[in-house]
């Protein structure tokens, strides 16, 4: 079968001396058969490629299984079952994808050991596809039934969505537990970046009722812009704003974010940070309003330093009760919330999910791809997707979940 791979890898706790260049490369590699009665056989559909592919593409890194020196790329996933156990819960042609992390084998690990991996205390997971075990991005994986959740046959056509969805559902969940600390009632909610990730965002605010901006550098006329004006949110161009500098009476620097916010009148109960440039999180934590939360959900590459009004920062989330925490991973039940959620936005915002998917490549397209042609989101389609729907029984379209809202 075909993958997608980087290879000439440093193996795991080996020494680069000697080691091969690293390149991305489409390679025919063995099909994976079942080994335990917990095993599923899945055939791809698609993948989804997000920021963290992109960084591995271009910089050809990852860190493969033990002892091998190449890595199949991909962890948003989408499939259908071809071989599982009656056992396992799982059909012929049900259709699922996949969680990204695995837990780590502390038995200290508390979280780990109760199937939170995404709230690992060592480090020592493994992410299928970015560290320690290979991706999805190849014509057949198997996977143990416990790490796959079923999509619905009548979402195939945003299912690839889950993970990424699953991420902004986890800060949801955390934030509603949170703010039990008071009576909070929200109104505003601000989004900076619109990439997928900031775009589903927006998408879940506004399935929550909450007035919400998207912050971006993108164009006014992008595909992301006219997205965000599609659900009915606002888009507000970064470039269009100013910073104001701090005043010689002493008065505080503000931020283009800030003063925006300012000048418009309104108060940022939730912030979701989606862009990953590091700056604009310390400038979200002014911004954001009284009792407010703000996530970070964009991973920061590189080493950049800035300077900032620590003191006013301090006593802003002291004395205006703020909270920042971060979410770069889910659980299961976030899976399952994040599927009924964009089952929702279908319902609300016809069209707009299959919008958002900008880009469809065939296999064969993955190893020269361009991350700058991009409009929004590139998705890799290994079967056709008129053939999709032969493949997946229809009959297993009601899924039962056990999720929040």
């Amino acid at each position: 079968m075909k993958a997608v791979r980087v290879t000439g890898l440093v193996p795991a706790g080996g020494a680069a001396a000697g080691a091969a260049s690293p390149k991305l490369e489409l390679v025919e590699v063995e099909r994976p058969g079942r080994q335990t009665k917990t095993d599923v056989l899945v055939r791809v559909l698609c993948i989804g490629l997000d920021g963290t592919d992109r960084e591995i593409m271009r910089e050809k890194y990852g860190v493969p299984p033990e002892g091998e020196t190449s890595l199949t790329i991909g962890h948003e996933s989408l499939g259908v079952v071809e071989e599982a156990d009656p056992a396992t819960g799982f059909a012929p042609g049900d259709a699922v994808c996949a969680l990204v992390r695995r837990p780590c084998a502390d038995p200290g690990c508390v979280n780990c050991r109760n199937g939170q991996q995404d709230f690992c205390e060592t480090g020592q997971y493994t992410e299928r596809g970015i560290r320690g075990a290979h991706g999805y991005l190849s014509d057949y994986y198997v996977e143990d039934a416990r790490y796959l959740v079923k999509v619905p046959a009548g979402s195939l056509a945003y299912g690839i969505l889950a993970e990424p969805q699953s991420i902004v559902e986890k800060v949801w969940t955390e934030v509603q537990r949170i703010q039990q600390r008071l009576v909070w009632q929200p109104r505003t909610a601000v989004v900076l970046g619109s990439g997928p990730l900031g775009l589903l965002a927006a998408l879940t605010c506004r399935c929550l009722g909450l007035d919400t901006v998207v912050w971006s550098k993108s164009p006014d006329d992008s595909v992301g812009a006219e997205l965000v004006r599609a659900c009915g949110a606002m888009y507000a161009r970064a470039e269009d704003e100013a910073a104001v500098p701090a005043g010689s009476g002493g008065a505080p620097a503000v931020s283009a974010l800030e003063a925006y916010l300012q000048r418009s009148g309104r108060r940022a109960d939730l912030i979701f940070e989606c862009t990953g440039y590091s700056p604009l999180a310390f400038d979200a934590m002014a911004a954001l309003g009284p009792n407010g939360v703000l996530a970070l959900l964009g991973v920061t590459p590189g080493n950049r330093s800035i300077r900032i009004s620590s003191d006013q920062i301090n006593q802003e989330l002291v004395l205006e009760n703020k909270c920042v925490l971060g979410s770069v991973n889910a659980s299961r039940k976030d899976f399952e919330t994040g599927l009924y959620r964009l089952k929702q936005m279908e319902a609300r915002f016809p069209g707009l999910l299959g919008r958002l998917m900008t880009d469809r490549l065939t296999l064969q397209q993955v190893p020269q791809l361009d991350f700058n042609r991009i409009a929004v989101k590139a998705v890799v389609d290994l079967v056709p997707r008129e053939q999709w729907t032969g493949l997946v029984r229809h009959e297993a379209d009601e899924v039962a979940y056990s999720f929040s809202v």
